[in-house]
């Protein structure tokens, strides 16, 4: 393996790990996130809805293939992370917990970013060449793959 899939790797797993974390217990509903949810004053019902989208998210991620997939799903937890960051702004309630925010938008930029490095060195293949025109018929040429 080379340094950018070792890091790339960390970043997802501790991303996984922190989005992870609430997908049982909100598919659940957990008495603690009712609480939670409570506090914040939303719906309960929404619990399991945010188990699922976490727990889809984080199979897009994992799945080896369908990049658009994957932006979509970093791009849903840039929302979940946003939405309960200002929750609790909103309510008044940013005792110390913040940083915890703060490090999961480092975790899905760490993460989305070396994802796209991974992506762009393996678009960039050799192929033969079939064009006389571009170096002629049996030569290798380097092109790299339009998404």
């Amino acid at each position: 393996m080379n340094k950018q899939k070792i890091i790339y790797w960390i970043f997802t797993s501790l991303l996984i790990l922190l989005m992870g974390g609430g997908v049982v217990p909100n598919l659940l509903s957990s008495p603690e996130w009712v609480a939670i949810f409570e506090h914040l004053v939303y719906p309960p019902y929404l619990l399991p809805f945010l188990g699922a989208a976490k727990l889809l998210g984080i199979l897009a991620i994992l799945i080896p293939r369908y990049p658009r997939l994957k932006e979509w799903a970093y791009a849903g937890f840039v929302f979940d992370l946003s939405g309960a960051l200002y929750s609790v702004l909103a309510i008044g309630d940013a005792s110390g917990g913040i940083i915890v925010f703060f490090i999961g938008y480092a975790l899905i930029a760490g993460s989305y970013i070396y994802s796209l490095k991974l992506q762009k060195a393996k678009s960039t293949i050799a192929a033969p060449n079939p064009h006389p025109r571009d170096g002629g018929m049996g030569r290798v040429a380097t092109y790299r793959q339009q998404s």
